[in-house]
């Protein structure tokens, strides 16, 4: 008896654990919700942290302390090919 109980079963295994699973999820389901807090905290990304963390440091810096705004060499000697460059 219990072989060809067996047998059914795992030729119709698609068919019975889809709606026992389906079941299975519809009470975890509920009862997650019944037992969980649904309520998430707001709390600031990464980027706007460290964003607001940048500016308040970018005006408590010494605002008189300021790099001069001009190329130490000019433009074209950048990217200077090697067979260009003075012989030092």
């Amino acid at each position: 008896m219990w072989p060809l109980v067996m047998a059914v079963l795992r030729r119709n295994a698609v068919y019975i654990t889809l709606p026992i699973a389906g079941i299975v999820g519809f009470i975890g389901y509920n009862l997650e919700s019944l037992l969980s807090d649904k309520f998430t905290p707001y709390s600031p990304s990464i980027q706007e942290v460290r964003a607001k963390r940048l500016t308040e440091e970018s005006l408590t810096s010494n605002v008189t302390n300021v790099e001069k705004l001009r190329l130490n060499s000019s433009v074209l000697e950048r990217n200077l090919s090697p067979s260009l460059q003075p012989k030092a």
